[in-house]
């Protein structure tokens, strides 16, 4: 497993933070236990705009799919829940990426 981590020691709110750890952790677990992944990358981080953004990326097998079961679902509404976003790529055979991307005060 890989960590990227580029904070610059801004304090997160907890809110943000929590949910940051939801999606790293969801997705983390996704990929070890359904996605039977060799290799997972974590990239955490703020773009330009001050946000956070949460990248994970594991070379398993795809095809998850937020319509089945609960997990990756309830992670779209925790994530929509504060005003953010999270995209899911996940073609069969060519491993996953979650993206999640939240605003936080600077």
């Amino acid at each position: 497993m890989r960590l990227d981590w580029r904070l610059d020691g801004r304090p997160l709110p907890d809110d943000i933070a929590t949910t940051a750890y939801y999606v790293a952790s969801e997705a983390v677990t996704n990929a070890v236990k359904h996605a039977e992944a060799t290799s997972i990358g974590v990239a955490v981080g703020r773009n330009e705009d001050g946000a956070l953004y949460v990248t994970i990326r594991d070379d398993g097998r795809g095809g998850a799919d937020p319509g089945r079961g609960s997990g990756l679902s309830g992670l779209k509404d925790r994530v929509a829940a504060l005003g953010g976003l999270l995209h899911i790529t996940s073609t069969p055979g060519g491993g996953t990426t979650v993206e999640a991307v939240l605003p936080c005060a600077s």
